[in-house]
């Protein structure tokens, strides 16, 4: 693998023509032998011959001459040059650069490393897929000073197979990407159909990946539906996104010997809670019940003194266990991904729903963290045990909070004998409601909606989910257990998974500062703010015609939150230490926080068993060291811990696994607000603008919640500029400003689905309505004319040339080429 380089190399001659021939598959990659022969012509001063390179590579002498092939290509495509003497070295001292390729839909991608990100061209991508992994190398320097580069070569394939519509044009199958990242569409035979009709979603497995002169091939390997079907979107998404959703039958036949109930040698040894009266608190469409509370005063003759809180979790690790079936597809899910009216769970209906859900009035296994909080909130002492339970009752928000607020409901009428506990679970909350705000924990304003389907799963309507105190005392007690958890397994010295959230990074702090300077404001801290400086910006925003953009530039400064095995601490919840330990249902790094306590409780050390099973890792870091070594760091802690490497693949996993599932949701989510808006194009409607970029203003519509682009065209009769300190469009002749949670009228322009994209248009105030985009100059009228012109002929060409490879498609699907047309 090679270091990432921010020098520029200097540009090739054009290359000579060789010859591709087919080349044995376990002959060196280009990424080696480049890496080879850079190492001992810069670094060691003494370039090799192609027989130097065949030893040091250990090609066998029968290969040596297809090795010599690949080093003739390498010298055309300018990636080396062979000197008089026959030695080989590279045009540039500087190494090439892998990293994860991340492509637009309209062609040019960019190279993802921990380095600056590399722009390439579409022209560039030599057959690269968006999420391939590639090297690349530096061509020159962009005028905004981006780096660019061409992909030198694809050294993983990120997809093997595809989610797409069946398509025939004259005669030649197609399978057109539902991703518009994949722009090019996919050959199928006609033998290779498996029955799939025009129209249908398919999912074809690539036989040949294609590169800029031939179109890929495939071949049908499973017919999902027609596009209309109820469920399609999710069962792309699943897809799309490379989401387990069909458990092994491996797994499958572990389950079914589960017994339905829990039987009294299960809990033996365990502490029993029976009789203490636990509740599950949740909403009202949750299938699931991980946790349950109880709390009770601690009084110092009548003096309350503080409380006495019992946070307990199901015990998923008494039935997931490593080296087991159930234990590998848990670990390749990691999460629980949800969707509008489904979730894809990380475990089997049986124990999700069933023998890990807290149901009322059955035995359950359990977890549980018995805390003391004084009336400081500050937990002064802590035990976890394993326990033996009974819910008392199953209850939602909205019946705890009908009781605090008004003293009546389904909690007065059913569970009298409840009421003094879910009193003393509301006198606890405010107290650490105050602590919350003492320690600078931060807390955004946020609106959440929830869609009501019809009767054929479409979005009949979309309305906000109301959120009272019921909510947070909830969050509260997990946020208790999460950080007991972390501190018990921390003071013990053990290794394990913590979710760290770190504050912002010098880059965006500046930006953040500069922001807030032009809304007359200021963050303390200097260079390292801390969470209550964040903080005592959040209670100066309230009340502001402008908190919500503010809120939003706020959130966007810190960085995303992960999961590691190294403690970094929580900057948004301002929390030294904190894990998961709440929700082992639906969250790998949980189960293995039970086990860990587990482990420290019976005096043993656990280690993760991980052999065989394919983890996840960033995309957003590239390999800068080969996989056998590790830098100092890593080191360090190995000596420390053998196992630290394997929690660090763990926490890399969880963390991408986490990303996969929210990617999926949203695009389930965006397809289905794009199907629900189509009925209103034409219609106008207001919102707020929600997100401000260099090409136009994002707005969410007040009503129906939904966002759209007003494209910077649209804006009015003026050229805006974007102003990346303000987040804002400012026009330079009118001086018109566009920012951040401004309220706009917009008409719905159009909508996309197969982009998940809505388009609005500005509708201008009296007075300045008219043409909505700003008047040409007399050079800009005669470049766009001759621009018009030029397109006309391309497109003309394109059609006879598109319609030329089809009909060559049919005779020679292979060398035929395509581009993915938009639809």
């Amino acid at each position: 693998m090679f270091t990432p380089s921010t020098a520029v190399l200097a540009p090739t001659s054009k290359p000579v023509e060789v010859a591709k021939k087919p080349l044995p598959a376990n002959l060196p990659t280009r990424s080696v032998l480049f890496n080879t022969i850079q190492t001992h012509a810069v670094n060691y001063k003494k370039p090799l011959t192609a027989i130097q390179i065949a030893q040091e590579l250990d090609v066998l002498p029968a290969q040596v001459g297809s090795l010599q092939i690949l080093l003739d290509q390498m010298t055309a495509a300018g990636d080396i040059k062979m000197n008089p003497k026959g030695s080989y070295a590279p045009l540039s001292t500087e190494p090439l650069i892998t990293g994860r390729i991340q492509t637009h839909k309209d062609g040019y991608g960019f190279l993802i490393n921990d380095g600056e990100d590399v722009f390439i061209a579409e022209r560039q991508m030599r057959g690269a897929w968006h999420g391939d992994m590639v090297t690349v190398r530096i061509t020159g320097t962009a005028r905004n000073g981006k780096r660019e580069g061409e992909v030198v070569e694809v050294t993983e394939r990120k997809f093997s197979q595809v989610v797409g519509r069946l398509l025939n044009e004259n005669g030649v199958w197609l399978v057109s990407p539902d991703d518009v990242r994949l722009r090019t569409d996919i050959l199928v035979a006609a033998d290779d159909l498996a029955g799939a009709l025009v129209n249908q979603i398919v999912v074809v497995a690539l036989k040949a990946y294609g590169d800029e002169h031939a179109m890929p091939i495939g071949r049908v390997v499973e017919v999902l539906g027609n596009a209309d079907d109820s469920g399609m979107e999710i069962e792309i998404a699943v897809r799309k996104f490379d989401v387990p959703h069909v458990f092994s039958e491996r797994t499958e036949q572990q389950v079914a010997k589960l017994s339905d109930t829990v039987s009294p040698d299960e809990w033996v040894g365990r502490i029993d809670l029976r009789d203490v009266p636990l509740v599950t608190i949740d909403g009202e469409d949750a299938r699931d019940f991980d946790d349950a509370v109880y709390c009770e005063p601690i009084k110092t003759g009548r003096k309350v003194t503080g409380y006495r809180l019992l946070v307990a979790i199901a015990d998923v690790s008494h039935y997931v266990k490593d080296k087991t079936p159930l234990n590998e597809d848990a670990l390749l899910r990691a999460t629980s991904v949800y969707f509008p009216r489904r979730v894809v769970p990380m475990l089997p209906e049986k124990l999700s729903n069933g023998l890990c859900s807290l149901n009322p009035h059955v035995e359950r296994l359990c977890m549980v963290a018995d805390m003391v909080i004084d009336l400081d909130g500050q937990v002064t002492a802590y035990q976890f045990f394993e326990a033996v339970m009974h819910s008392a009752a199953r209850l939602t928000y909205n019946q705890v909070w009908e009781f605090l607020d008004k003293g009546t409901g389904h909690i007065a009428e059913n569970f009298a004998h409840l009421s003094p506990q879910i009193k003393s679970l509301y006198d606890l909350f405010k107290v650490l409601l105050q602590a919350r705000e003492k320690r600078g924990a931060m807390e955004f304003e946020t609106v959440e909606t929830y869609m009501v389907p019809d009767e054929n799963g479409k979005i009949k309507e979309i309305v906000p989910r109301t959120r009272n105190d019921a909510h947070r005392l909830i969050e509260e007690c997990m946020l208790a257990a999460n950080v007991c958890a972390a501190e018990f397994i921390e003071t013990s010295d053990r290794l394990c998974l913590y979710r760290n959230h770190e504050g912002p990074t010098p880059e965006k702090l500046e930006a953040l500062r500069k922001s807030l300077k032009i809304a007359g404001l200021h963050i303390g801290g200097g260079d390292k703010p801390t969470p209550k400086d964040y903080a005592a910006v959040m209670r100066q925003v309230i009340g502001r015609p402008d908190a919500a953009g503010l809120q939003t530039l706020l959130l966007r400064s810190m960085q995303q939150a992960v999961y590691a095995p190294d403690n970094l601490g929580h900057f948004g919840l301002a929390y030294s230490a904190y894990a998961h330990f709440t929700s082992p249902i639906r969250r790998y790094p949980d189960l293995l926080v039970h086990r860990t306590i587990k482990s420290i409780l019976s005096g043993q050390r656990y280690t993760p068993m991980t052999e065989q099973i394919p983890l996840l890792e960033d995309t957003r870091k590239a390999k800068l060291w080969a996989d056998d070594k590790l830098n100092e760091l890593e080191k360090q802690k190995q000596k420390k811990d053998s196992t630290h490497p394997i929690w660090v693949k763990l926490g890399t996993h969880a963390s991408m696994c986490e990303r996969r599932a929210d990617e999926a949701s949203r695009d389930v989510t965006a397809w289905l607000k794009c199907e629900y808006m189509k009925q209103f194009i034409g219609e106008t409607m207001v919102g707020t603008i929600s997100s401000v970029t260099n090409f136009g203003a994002f707005v969410t519509l007040k009503d129906a919640y939904v966002d759209g682009l007003v494209h910077i065209s649209e804006l009015g009769q003026d050229y805006f500029e974007f102003d990346e300190v303000s987040y804002s469009l400012r026009g330079r002749a009118s001086g018109v400003v566009y920012r951040l949670n401004d309220e706009v009228s917009v008409k719905i322009a159009g909508v996309d689905s197969d982009t998940r994209r809505v388009d609005f248009a500005l509708v201008l105030p009296e007075g300045q309505q008219g043409k909505s985009r700003r008047h040409p100059s007399k050079t800009e009228s005669a470049t766009l004319r001759t621009t018009q012109a030029a397109n006309n002929r391309t497109n003309s060409t394109k059609q006879n040339k598109r319609d030329a490879r089809l009909k060559q498609s049919e005779e020679r699907p292979a060398k035929s080429s395509r581009k993915r047309s938009k639809r």
